[in-house]
């Protein structure tokens, strides 16, 4: 049976300790360098208690180590990993091919969706040169991912089911360092894409005032986990390793319960890790961080993906104000708040105001500020008390399942302990096997005591009590007995837990591409010396390099303000008509010419001026 993988991000140990407690199969965190969040990052330590952690249920961990590096970086970076890998991490993210010309240990290398996976050729090349899993661009169809799973069937696929986008393809964005020169292929990205952005046209008329014409809504696949399993997916990623711990219980625990709903009884997948959870809240996406949610390009283009209002959390919607009177004002729904909950509504001006509530009575509600809140405005709750502190109370255990079988000793008991994945592991304790003066009574507290599993990681399946007759045993005795059986169930698990060493062997496989430009990301000498070992001809430096932005794009993407103005000459009927070229015109000033790549649908942005082709 295939492996299905529940991916969850930890922005720390807190975080990925109640990822996996919240059932996740494997989390995904970095170190305190070279990763593509250069905030989140996270001391060897406590990397490797979480990873000790983990793997008692089998579940894995993997370090982010997929920013470009520069030729200095490269031997820190080396032994960074060397560390990771003597520490037991699974599995490395990386996004900078001079790795692979490094004196890497045979720790598995999974491609960052940084190294822009968006065709079968690429991911095909990566297979071929030793990466064990791609993650894919998030941009792709279920076509498109079928189409990748069939030209590499080997490597295996992820995909991001939930969270931010990025409206660039991943990789292929320079805005950031264009603009203020800190670049997200560093791990440095300034978000410009959730700026405010003027759009013009080629004569200066305004065509949008200011507004966030970047931003994305945020992607959630939530509904469609069979399809992508079928397409070839078998790791499910949830991003987020800047969002803290209640959003990551409850996006986890949500998808945890779709997937095992859909992995129930199959006969061709099963979870990639042990034990269930059993959450003591109910998962709701709309409870926790976000702009509104897409499908994105899953089914080809969606109309749902915009969030130009707001790059900030909306959260859920609650109606709209019915009546507004002194302190009070009533919706048109029911929706149940309380003291303390975070609302926001759009002012007359189309800007975002958040305030808290102070009381309710009722269908009454008193905010604590009323300022430009009027009749028949949308009202959102983007934080929830009530719900927002069960999620911190949350006592939350992640459980497998063990069968005990208690027999008699030559001089005294033994124990047989059986888990859910077949580890066995035994007990025995010398003591006096006087028969009992109650038998019935006696073995109904043998089977309780044996049943008192308590803080361990493990719940009782079933207890059998294989003595010819109940014998009197001291409580004592049987919890020894109990702690000793399950303390070696837990060490053998860890003997027994599969690790996978995967040596690099270099080969010359053609890549695709025999010239790179600066958008192939190569930031130093060993990144340049495996490319063209694998046959590419030409290398331009890396943007990160120092190369001068002007007139260069700075990002490639399938969203398209023409489809989003009614003007995409293959998909609107009537197509309205612009005077191009278009202009994204932030608060500096700086003037952001926009180009249409129609029969790719990508829209390309670059920096200030539009360049020659020749450029």
């Amino acid at each position: 049976m295939q492996s299905i993988e529940l991916l969850a991000p930890a922005r720390d140990l807190e975080t990925g300790l109640a990822a996996i407690n919240c059932g996740a199969d494997a989390v995904y965190l970095g170190a305190a360098h070279f990763g593509a969040r250069e905030a989140a990052g996270n001391p060897l330590q406590d990397i490797e208690q979480l990873t000790r952690y983990a793997h008692r249920y089998w579940a894995k961990v993997y370090v982010t180590v997929n920013t470009l590096l520069t030729d200095d970086e490269l031997p820190q970076a080396e032994k960074l990993i060397h560390e990771l890998y003597a520490m037991g991490v699974d599995a490395l993210i990386i996004q900078d091919m001079g790795l692979l010309e490094c004196s890497l240990p045979p720790i598995p290398l999974f491609a960052s969706t940084q190294m822009h996976n968006h065709t079968p050729e690429r991911v095909a090349f990566l297979e071929k040169v030793g990466f064990q899993r791609a993650i894919l661009a998030r941009e792709l169809t279920l076509e498109q991912i079928s189409q990748i799973h069939a030209a590499a069937p080997q490597i295996e696929l992820e995909s991001f089911i939930h969270g931010a986008l990025c409206v660039s393809y991943s990789g292929q964005c320079y805005l950031s360092y264009a603009l203020g020169g800190r670049s997200g292929n560093r791990g440095q990205c300034a978000q410009a894409c959730r700026k405010l952005y003027r759009l013009e046209d080629a004569s200066g008329q305004e065509l949008e005032s200011a507004r966030h014409l970047l931003s994305l809504r945020d992607l959630n696949l939530s509904g469609h986990l069979p399809s992508l399993l079928e397409a070839g997916i078998s790791s499910f990623k949830i991003e987020g390793r800047l969002k803290d711990k209640t959003y990551v219980m409850n996006v986890v625990s949500h998808y945890r319960q779709k997937l095992d709903q859909i992995l129930a009884g199959s006969d061709t997948y099963r979870a990639a890790s042990s034990g269930k959870s059993q959450p003591d809240f109910t998962p709701d996406l709309r409870k926790t961080f976000n702009r509104g949610f897409t499908t994105y390009f899953l089914h080809d283009r969606a109309a749902d993906v915009k969030a130009w209002d707001t790059p900030k959390s909306l959260g859920e919607p609650l109606g709209n104000v019915k009546t507004l009177k002194g302190r009070w004002l009533t919706l048109d729904s029911s929706a149940p708040l309380h003291s303390g909950d975070g609302i926001c509504f759009f002012n007359a001006q189309g800007q975002l105001v958040g305030t808290t509530i102070n009381e309710v009575q009722g269908a009454q509600i008193s905010p604590d500020k009323m300022e430009f809140l009027a009749v028949g405005a949308a009202l959102y709750r983007n934080h929830d008390h009530e719900f927002v502190n069960a999620l911190n109370k949350s006592a939350i255990r992640r459980k497998m399942g063990v069968s005990l079988q208690l027999e008699a000793a030559s001089d005294g008991l033994l124990l047989h302990v059986q888990d859910e994945d077949g580890c066995q592991a035994r007990a025995q304790i010398s003591c006096a096997l006087a028969p009992a003066e109650k038998p019935e009574q006696m073995r109904a507290i043998l089977e309780k005591q044996l049943r008192k599993l308590g803080e361990t990681d493990f719940t009782p399946l079933q207890v059998e009590i294989n003595l010819t007759q109940p014998v009197f045993v001291p409580v004592s005795v049987l919890n020894q007995l109990r702690r000793e059986a399950i303390d070696a169930l837990l060490a053998e698990r860890v003997r027994l837990r599969s690790v996978r060493h995967i040596p690099l062997t270099p080969n010359a496989i053609p890549y695709p591409q025999t010239t790179l430009t600066y958008e192939g990301n190569v930031l130093n000498d060993r990144a340049a010396q495996f490319y063209r070992r694998h046959g590419v001809q030409t290398i331009q430096p890396a943007a990160e390099s120092g190369l001068a932005m002007q007139g260069r794009k700075v990002m490639t993407t399938r969203y398209c303000l023409k489809y989003e103005l009614g003007a995409c000459p293959k998909r609107s009927k009537t197509p309205t008509r612009l005077s191009e070229p278009l202009f994204l015109v932030d608060e500096q000033g700086n003037r952001l010419p926009l180009r249409f790549n129609c029969a790719d649908c990508q829209m390309e942005v670059y920096f200030r001026s539009l360049p020659s082709r020749s450029a």
